[in-house]
């Protein structure tokens, strides 16, 4: 059975708005892993219209940087699933868009061949937490308190606390922490 893992950055203070912060050398390349052991990437249509057409036009400009093209072809090289009632239309062929019900999509996912699943966002993510479905949890914590901004889980009332196991840890020389955490 697939893994359905939750990757973020957040701040000391549990912001997770990505104008808040720029992750260092090491994080980038924590996640350019991350990229490589999943095969399909799920998100909804705010995360979605953030990251698309930004990585794909990265990935083709000339003047990007290497860590930065690499990133962004290993990003569009990926099998793209968009939850949107919305969206319209979607760019290139890897990418389709959801309607259905969350819940049930994800569980067929999950039974599918094929690597893990790595989820992005925070609407969408909190939604999978509240059903019980991510496996994984993948935090980078920024050493920044950014007062301000969007939090993990704003808004969502869990059915029960959810205990966690710390499986992996890493300080980036920024003072970074990546932490890895199995649902148990």
């Amino acid at each position: 059975m697939r893994n359905v893992i939750y990757a973020i950055n957040l701040t000391l203070d549990g912001c997770c708005d990505h104008t808040k912060f720029n992750p260092d050398e090491e994080a980038f390349e924590y996640y350019m892993q991350l990229l490589r052991d999943v095969d399909l990437l799920v998100c909804g249509r705010k995360t979605y219209q953030l990251m698309v057409p930004y990585w794909p036009d990265v990935a083709k400009d000339p003047s990007s940087t290497k860590s930065d093209k690499e990133f962004g072809q290993a990003f569009d090289s990926k099998k793209h699933l968009v939850f949107s009632r919305s969206l319209d239309s979607v760019e290139g062929k890897k990418t389709r868009i959801v309607r259905t019900n969350l819940h049930d999509e994800i569980l067929k996912l999950k039974q599918e061949p094929g690597k893990d699943i790595l989820v992005g966002g925070v609407d969408i993510p909190s939604q999978l937490i509240k059903l019980g479905l991510v496996d994984e949890y993948r935090l980078v914590i920024m050493p920044i308190i950014a007062g301000a901004g969007k939090r993990l889980m704003e808004g969502v009332n869990l059915p029960e606390k959810l205990q966690l196991k710390l499986v992996e840890s890493k300080t980036f020389k920024s003072g970074s922490v990546a932490l890895r955490y199995l649902k148990q």
